[in-house]
């Protein structure tokens, strides 16, 4: 009877069991579905049921033993949507919670914070907004991890009663509330990785981290960390990664302790304002591979015993004030990628073995005070793409095999006093696309051999002493914006090849022993900056030229001469022979009576299509009339003909009215899209009211000059530029152009101009939705804008100059990237 008694209770147990088990399969299938359905994107679409327990067959889904969910991993897998609520209690089971890098939108998803057996959490890069929850309940949790979100609020300081904790990541919450460390972090005995990076953390380091003896990882750039760095983070014996970047506010010296720190690989404490010396005791980690001390007011020289370094493989200490030699061993005994010496006051030799382990990327000793040759050896450094030694003290001639290295990008010799010839070599530099090296004493000529390198965009050479003629074959770098060779001697004549350098935008060849005509193919270009001034040149300058304002392009060339005198301003030449002027009438005859021609067959042919086509003539003499009172001219040169472009000029097409006209945006049948400007004849500007072309009088003095020079047909891209300017305050400053915040007659370049002398103004005027993290990279763009605004037109750069000093923007500046990605990209965008 017991016996029977005992295996009803277990017949009656294992029937629960097994309702259980089938309730939360049922569960389970349900939630999964509810995630498929939450979703828009590719990746779920294999989600199919098939058979009982299936969905441990998905992809992303562990189950144990019993068929029950433990794990869900669907990171990176481009999801939109957003995640459904109270998790656990459909997974009640739930270990691992992975839905990182999708663009799951919302704030913090309900019910998480219930799942009590959940030891990972990972929420990174979700664009997840709100306040964050009290995660005091999650007593299993192992790994959280936040990172690259908006929340905003408080810092949810009940993760440190989570004892469990090893990872920690918040990096990249810029909107949280401003708060500090608190003390009793400390009780986080197994923390192995602190990330708290560019999450608004203010106030000292306080001491009390140096218990936490677990960590493996600390991470704390990106703040507004202030005081001095506490010596106590020596003891952190198993510290491999210390990141105190970016917090501007550290002061003090480098304290030795950090040389206790044995397993240290990565250091970094850049832009903040450190004192003193280096200490020798860090230079001699027996794992260290990156230091990275640049932007901060480090005096004193660099520790030799760095140079015999085994692990070292970036070195980065820019912008300090460090005196003395360069370690003469750096990179004999260790690989060196990086290598940033740039903006001290360092002197000596370059270290010749810095490239011994192959690996060398990227050399910068700039504004120094080095002195020497340029060792043989940097000939062989194939790997290198950047190698910048400009204003030093460098002499003697440049190895051959530098000019030519197979990967280099950037080859910057510039303001020194090295001599010799450039090596044909450099036709093998197919990378390359700036090569400076202007202000030196190289001589010989300049090898035909360069227009191999067909990534070039940037040649300065001027103030050097290269001779012969200019090679022909230059023509061939259909890449070349910038070619500047003033002040050399460089005889012959300029070559037609010029004028297929169609991108080109600054061109000067003033100060030379140039002689012959100016090529009449020039007139392809109409650059920029344009200057032949100062050489030998003799004959006719083409009229284009003339008429295009470029008249003082050609000023100390006594041979010059112009077939008729355009303006007031092309006076300073003389009329050209009658010779030149015989031959000019000869082709004007050919041209006339090939007109002639032309017009009695259109004639003709008009009379006769007018007969059948009479519906068509009022249009047809519209645009006849139209086509004879237009002067139409294209700054940058392309293949259009005027009737379409006149065609096109109707309302719907208007993107804009300017002070000087009126632009459209037409469409070609080429297939290109262009901007086309009516330029207003006085006549019509007069008819517009001073209150719309001025609303206030700062910016009159602008739209009357840019009025000039559409009246005068001298419009060039400078006025643009003045446009582009403003537009780059407003979008920064988030102002419009007049605000009463500006003051009585004051505008937003006033304004701007008058805040950014000091650094506090110039944190005043950034737009406060968009600054935080980004301040430095939007007062960069404010001096940019500053450039393009100057009052006269000459000190503005070009719209291609604009665009590459854009680019060199970082719009990631704290990201927790690491070691060479990082430091390769703040070289990046100092340069």
């Amino acid at each position: 009877m017991a016996l029977q008694s005992i295996c009803s209770s277990f017949f009656i147990l294992f029937l629960s069991l097994l309702n259980s088990l089938q309730a939360t399969s049922n569960k389970q299938s349900q939630y999964l579905t509810l995630m498929k359905n939450s979703f828009s994107g590719n990746a779920l679409s294999a989600w199919n049921p098939k058979g009982e327990n299936s969905y441990c067959n998905y992809t992303g889904i562990t189950c144990n033993r019993q068929g029950v969910i433990t794990k869900v991993n669907i990171s990176g897998w481009s999801l939109k949507g957003s995640f459904p609520p109270d998790v656990c209690s459909y997974l009640p089971e739930l270990h691992t919670l992975d839905i990182s890098n999708n663009r799951i939108a919302g704030t913090f998803p309900d019910g998480i914070i219930n799942c009590s057996h959940l030891e990972v959490l990972n929420m990174s890069s979700l664009y997840l907004v709100g306040k964050l929850p009290d995660f005091s309940r999650m007593k299993s949790l192992r790994v959280l991890d936040l990172s690259y979100n908006q929340f905003i609020g408080d810092f949810p300081m009940s993760i440190t009663s989570l004892t469990n904790l090893e990872v920690i990541n918040f990096n990249e919450n810029s909107n949280l509330n401003p708060w500090e460390l608190p003390e009793n972090i400390t009780q986080l005995t197994r923390l192995k990785s602190l990330v708290l990076s560019t999450c608004n953390l203010q106030g000292p380091i306080s001491p009390f981290i140096g218990n936490m003896t677990s960590l493996v990882d600390l991470e704390l750039s990106g703040n507004f960390l202030s005081g001095k760095i506490p010596a106590e983070l020596g003891k952190l014996k198993n510290l491999k990664s210390l990141m105190l970047y970016y917090n501007q506010r550290l002061t003090g010296t480098l304290p030795e302790e950090l040389g206790d720190l044995k397993e240290l690989v990565d250091l970094d404490i850049s832009v903040n304002q450190l004192t003193g010396s280096i200490p020798d005791s860090i230079c001699r980690l027996p794992k260290l591979y990156s230091l990275q001390l640049y932007n901060n007011s480090l005096t004193g020289e660099i520790p030799a015993s760095l140079g015999d370094s085994k692990t070292l493989g970036i070195l980065s200490a820019y912008s300090n004030n460090l005196t003395g030699d360069v370690p003469q061993n750096l990179g004999k005994s260790s690989p060196m990628i990086l290598l940033d010496l740039s903006e001290n006051q360092l002197s000596g030799r370059l270290p010749p073995y810095i490239c011994t382990g192959g690996k060398l990327v990227y050399f910068l000793v700039l504004s120094n005070m080095l002195n020497g040759e340029i060792p043989e050896s940097y000939a062989k450094c194939n790997s290198l793409q950047r190698f910048r030694v400009s204003n030093n003290k460098l002499e003697g001639p440049v190895p051959a095999g530098l000019f030519g290295l197979p990967h280099v990008s950037i080859i910057d010799l510039a303001s020194n006093q090295l001599t010799g010839p450039i090596s044909p070599a450099i036709g093998n530099a197919k990378n390359m696309s700036e090569f400076f090296a202007q202000r030196n004493k190289l001589s010989g000529v300049l090898p035909p051999e360069i227009s191999g390198a067909l990534n070039l965009v940037k040649i300065d050479l001027s103030n050097n002493l290269l001779s012969g003629p200019i090679p022909a074959e230059i023509g061939n770098l259909k890449k070349l914006n910038l070619l500047l060779l003033q002040s050399n001697k460089l005889n012959s004549s300029i070559p037609d090849s010029l004028s297929r350098l169609k991108s080109l935008n600054d061109l000067d060849l003033s100060n030379n022993q140039l002689t012959g005509n100016v090529p009449n193919s020039l007139s392809k270009l109409l650059p920029n900056s344009i200057n032949f001034s100062n050489n030998q040149l003799y004959g006719p300058i083409p009229l284009s030229l003339i008429k295009a304002g470029l008249e003082e392009s050609f000023l100390g060339n006594p041979g010059l001469c112009v077939a008729v005198y355009v303006n007031s301003s092309d006076r300073s030449f003389p009329l050209c022979p009658r010779a030149y002027n015989q031959k000019k009438l000869n082709q004007m005859w050919v041209i006339v009576a090939c007109l002639i021609i032309l017009l009695v067959g259109g004639i003709l042919f008009l009379k006769r299509w007018l007969s059948n086509e009479k519906s068509t003539i009022g249009h047809d003499e519209t645009m006849s009339l139209s086509f004879c009172s237009y002067d139409v001219k294209s700054f940058h040169k392309i293949s259009f003909d005027q009737r379409e472009i006149l065609e096109s000029m109707v309302d719907k097409n208007i993107l804009g009215h300017g002070g000087s006209g009126t632009v459209y945006r037409i469409g070609l049948s080429s297939g290109e899209i262009v901007a086309v400007k009516k330029l207003w004849s006085q006549k019509n500007k007069d008819t517009v009211s001073e209150s719309q072309l001025f609303p206030n009088k700062e910016l009159e003095t602008e739209v009357q000059t840019l009025g000039n020079y559409a009246n005068s047909s001298k419009a060039t891209t400078k006025c643009d530029v003045y446009s582009f300017g403003v537009v780059l305050m407003e979008l920064v400053t988030g102002k419009k152009p007049v605000e009463p915040e500006f003051g009585e007659n004051k505008n937003i370049i006033n304004w701007v101009s008058a805040k950014v002398e000091t650094k506090e103004g110039a944190l005043e005027i950034l737009d406060k939705r968009v600054s935080g993290s980004f301040a430095d990279d939007m007062i960069q763009v404010i001096r940019i804008a500053i450039r393009c605004t100057a009052r006269a037109p000459f000190p503005r750069p070009s719209m291609n100059e604009v665009v590459q000093l854009l680019s060199e923007g970082d719009p990631c500046r704290f990201d927790s990237c690491k070691l060479i990605k990082k430091t390769i990209y703040a070289s990046n965008t100092k340069r």
